[in-house]
């Protein structure tokens, strides 16, 4: 059984909440509303997003790694977090991917976990068509010379083909200014050595979201989280893959009903 510090009574549960690629803790702003009169509600920038530095590059050799990123992240959320106090864990995308690293390293305070398609490619094995197909962007990606090519490639793969042309010019700007980050984030992930069989100490609660719309890559990936996380539910909602803000209509009300259960279950 699994054991952790929980607060008075008195004080709401917490709920640690991690952002895309691309995007900032304000992609939260309406759950975080919705979710204010039963929980406190702690969304973090993740680094070279919102208000958090870009990645220290700690000489040439420099690898930027998930471990990197939760530790910015556990330095965000100290001041808002009693010492060793437990909470529920919520991340889309690359924060999903952050969420599976951060409940890795400490499953005794993690009372649930929701991921969103988290981009966890490194769960697979190399020949696995999802592992391939992201790669494969990746290289695309890589191989840009321009900083707006290289984010038009993003853009569509994860919405549709002309998404990134289709936005007005201050758009095209502020996305094509985030894609070193982006970078930096294939990098973590392709580079984490987690596997699916690691997830079986993951025993806490879990809802694996996933879109209907979304590339078959990460419903794929969705697919396999779902089966090797012992306590989780897999749930299909509809949008693609940035339905926490294009569809959070019918994404919202699925993770408050989760989180309500599973403080039940903590409880």
């Amino acid at each position: 059984m699994r054991s952790f510090f929980r607060p008075c009574p008195s004080m709401k549960p917490a709920v640690v909440l991690l952002h895309s690629s691309m995007s900032t803790k304000a992609q939260w702003g309406e759950l975080v509303s919705q979710l204010s009169d039963g929980y406190r509600c702690i969304a973090v920038d993740l680094l070279g997003y919102g208000s958090a530095p870009f990645p220290a590059q700690l000489g040439p050799e420099y690898r930027h790694t998930l471990a990197h990123e939760i530790d910015a992240v556990n330095a965000a959320v100290a001041a808002h977090l009693q010492p060793g106090e437990a909470f529920h864990l919520i991340g889309h995308s690359y924060g999903g991917a952050s969420a599976l690293h951060m409940a890795r390293r400490m499953p005794e305070r993690v009372l649930s976990l929701t991921v969103y398609e988290p981009v966890a490619f490194h769960l697979l094995p190399e020949q696995h068509p999802a592992r391939a197909e992201i790669v494969a962007v990746v290289e695309r990606i890589k191989a840009c010379a321009e900083a707006q090519d290289a984010t038009r490639i993003f853009i569509d793969y994860w919405n549709r083909t002309g998404s990134f042309d289709a936005a007005p010019a201050a758009a095209q700007a502020k996305m094509a200014g985030m894609i070193a980050k982006v970078k930096r984030d294939f990098e973590a992930l392709l580079g984490e050595p987690a596997t699916l069989e690691d997830l079986a100490a993951l025993t806490m609660p879990a809802l694996v979201m996933s879109g209907l719309s979304s590339p078959a890559s990460t419903r794929l990936l969705a697919e396999q989280l779902a089966q090797a996380l012992p306590n989780a539910t897999a749930l299909q909602t509809r949008g693609g893959h940035m339905g926490p803000i294009t569809h959070a209509a019918v994404v919202n009300p699925a993770i408050i009903s989760f989180l309500s259960d599973a403080e039940i279950t903590a409880g």
